[in-house]
C-alpha cells in the first residue's frame, strides 16, 4: 500500500487498541495488541508519518533508531542481587531498566500523556547480539525484564533486504505476532503532502512530468545511485533558503541530495529553466491585472514543460496567499475560544477584576501552548499559530491597561472591538487572495482558454490543501464553472476510453 493508506491504517489500529470498555479496560487486551511492523524502502516517509500520527491522535511519541543502540542500552545492565529459595540464599542476576523503556516513562512524566507510540526504526538491521532482544520485544513487548507500559503501542519499521545488507529475516513465530504493513512509494500520494508542506514548486512541476524519478534506486559498479522523497523534500528546503540568501543551486548542490547523477543533472537544468520562466513571464504584472499580448502569445507557443512551469508559478503565488488566509483563520479560532471564556468571566464573577482575569487568561493560554510544545503535539505551523494568538491576547491586555479599564463589561466591549479589527484584516486578506486567483484565471483564459492547460490548473487547485480550504469560503465563479464543465468532460473521456478498451 502507499504511505497515505499506511498512515490511515496505523491511525485506525491506534484507535482500536486504545478503545476501552465500560470498566475502563482496553477492549483489545495488551497481549493481543500486535506490534505494527512497517516495511518499506528507505526515504519514503515511514518515520515522518509517525510524527504526524502522534500529533493528530494527540498522544505521546518516543522514537528510537535501534541500530544506534547496544544490547546493554536496550535491555539494561546486569547487577547481582540476593534471594532466598528453599531456606538458602542465592546470588542472582537482574537488570536495570532499559533506556528505551525508561524513556517511555519519562515521556509520560514530562508530557502528562499516558498513552502513546513507541517507534523503533531499522528493527530488522540490528547486530547479532541485539537480535534476540528485538525478537523478545516484538513477541512479548518487553526489553529485558521490563514491559512497555499499557496504552503504549509498538510500531517498528524496517527496510526490505534488497536495500540493506544488514537486514535479518524474521522467523514465522515472530511474524505471526505482528501486524505487517508493506509500503510502496507513490508520487501522487506524496504530492498531496508536498503541496500542503509547500515543497518548492519547481520540484513538483518537474516530477509531474518525470514521475519515474520520484523514487529511484539503482545498483551500479560504482555503488548505489538513488533519489528518494526524503531527498526531494530536504532539497526543497535548501532551495527555498538559498533563494532568500541569493545563493545559486546548481548540479553540484543538487547531487548532494539527489544522489543519482542523471536525475541531478536533469533537475538542475530544469531549475534553471524554471527561474527563466519566472523572469520571462513577469508575474508581478500579471497579478496586478495587466496581461500583455506578448506574454499571451509566448505562453501559447511554449513547450509543454514551459507551460507546466508557468502554471506552477501562478499556483505558487496563489497558494502563498491561500496559506496566509488559512493561517490567519486558525489564529482567529484560537482567539475565539479564549474570547468565549473572557465573556463568561468579565460579565460574571470577575466583572470588577478585568485586568487580573485577562492576565489569568493569557497565562493559561501560555501554559497550554507550552504543554503542547513539550509533548511535541504541535508542528511548526501549529506553533506559529499559538505564538501569533498569544501575541494578540497580550496586545488586548496592554490595550486594557492603557485605557485603565476597571469594569468587566467595558473591558469585553474593548476586546470585542479589537477582535473585530482582526476580523476586518482577515476579510481584506481573503479578498486580496481572491483577486490573485481571479488574475490567474484571467491569464489562463487569455493564453489557453478551455484547454488541457486549464484542466491542469483547476486539477491542481483541487489537489492543494490550502486552495481547497480557501475555496470553501471564497466564491470564485470561474473555478466552479471550469471545475464542473472541464473536469466532468475529462472524466467522461476517460470513462469512454476505458469502455473502448473493454469492447
Amino acid at each position: 500500500m502507499n504511505i497515505k493508506r499506511a498512515k490511515e491504517e496505523i491511525k485506525d489500529t491506534i484507535e482500536a487498541y486504545l478503545c476501552k470498555d465500560e470498566d475502563g479496560e482496553y477492549v483489545i487486551p495488551s497481549i493481543r495488541q500486535r506490534p505494527v511492523l512497517l516495511i518499506g524502502a528507505p526515504g519514503i516517509g515511514k518515520t515522518q508519518i509517525m510524527e504526524q500520527i502522534a500529533r493528530e491522535c494527540q498522544i505521546g511519541l518516543v522514537s528510537y533508531t535501534i541500530t544506534h543502540h547496544t544490547r546493554q542500552s536496550a535491555i539494561g545492565l546486569p547487577f547481582i542481587t540476593h534471594q532466598e529459595f528453599g531456606g538458602k540464599e542465592y546470588s542472582i542476576t537482574e537488570y536495570t531498566m532499559s533506556e528505551i523503556v525508561a524513556s517511555v516513562y519519562e515521556k509520560i512524566k514530562k508530557t502528562g500523556l499516558p498513552e502513546g507510540i513507541l517507534f523503533i526504526d531499522e528493527v530488522n538491521c540490528v547486530s547479532e547480539t541485539l537480535a534476540p532482544a528485538m525478537l523478545q520485544f516484538l513477541q512479548c513487548k518487553t526489553f529485558g525484564n521490563h514491559a512497555i507500559p499499557k496504552g503504549w503501542i509498538i510500531v517498528a519499521a524496517g527496510n526490505p533486504p534488497e536495500y540493506n545488507k544488514s537486514v535479518r529475516e524474521f522467523d514465522v513465530v515472530t511474524l505471526d505476532r505482528v501486524k505487517r504493513i508493506e509500503v510502496e512509494p507513490e508520487y501522487q500520494v506524496w504530492k498531496e503532502y508536498a503541496l500542503r508542506e509547500e515543497i518548492h514548486p519547481a520540484i513538483i512541476s518537474y516530477l509531474d512530468t518525470r514521475g519515474q524519478y520520484f523514487y529511484k534506486m539503482e545498483t551500479t559498479v560504482d555503488g548505489k545511485r538513488f533519489a528518494t522523497p526524503r531527498g526531494w523534500e530536504d532539497l526543497s528546503r535548501l532551495i527555498s533558503v538559498y533563494e532568500q540568501l541569493g545563493k545559486p543551486v546548481d548540479w553540484e548542490v543538487v547531487i548532494q541530495y539527489i544522489q543519482h547523477e542523471k536525475i541531478a543533472k536533469d533537475f538542475s537544468n530544469y531549475l534553471e529553466l524554471y527561474r527563466k520562466y519566472r523572469l520571462d513571464y513577469q508575474l508581478d504584472e500579471i497579478f496586478t491585472g495587466h496581461i500583455s499580448e506578448r506574454l499571451v502569445r509566448k505562453a501559447q507557443n511554449a513547450s509543454f514543460d514551459e507551460k507546466l512551469g508557468v502554471i506552477s508559478l501562478l499556483l505558487r503565488r496563489c497558494t502563498e496567499a491561500f496559506h496566509g488566509v488559512c493561517f490567519h483563520e486558525e489564529v482567529m479560532k484560537l482567539l475565539f475560544e479564549n474570547l468565549k471564556l473572557l465573556k463568561e468571566g468579565l460579565y460574571g464573577a470577575h466583572n470588577r477584576q478585568p485586568l487580573i482575569y485577562m492576565r489569568n487568561i493569557c497565562e493559561t493560554f501560555a501554559e497550554e501552548w507550552e504543554q503542547k510544545r513539550e509533548a511535541e503535539l504541535l508542528n511548526r505551523e501549529g506553533n506559529r499559530g499559538y505564538k501569533k494568538a498569544f501575541e494578540l491576547l497580550e496586545s488586548y491586555e496592554k490595550a486594557l491597561i492603557l485605557e485603565d479599564v476597571s469594569d468587566g463589561e467595558a473591558a469585553f466591549l474593548k476586546i470585542r472591538e479589537l477582535f473585530g479589527e482582526e476580523k476586518t484584516a482577515l476579510a481584506a486578506e481573503r479578498a486580496s487572495a481572491g483577486e490573485l486567483l481571479e488574475c490567474a484565471f484571467d491569464f489562463m483564459e487569455a493564453a489557453f482558454g478551455e484547454s488541457q492547460e486549464m484542466v491542469l490548473f483547476v486539477t491542481e487547485l483541487n489537489a492543494n490543501y490550502y486552495s481547497v480550504q480557501f475555496l470553501g469560503t471564497y466564491e470564485c465563479e470561474r473555478y466552479y464553472y471550469y471545475n464542473q464543465s472541464l473536469l466532468f468532460e475529462e472524466g467522461s473521456r476517460a470513462i469512454e476510453a476505458k469502455l473502448d478498451e473493454l469492447l
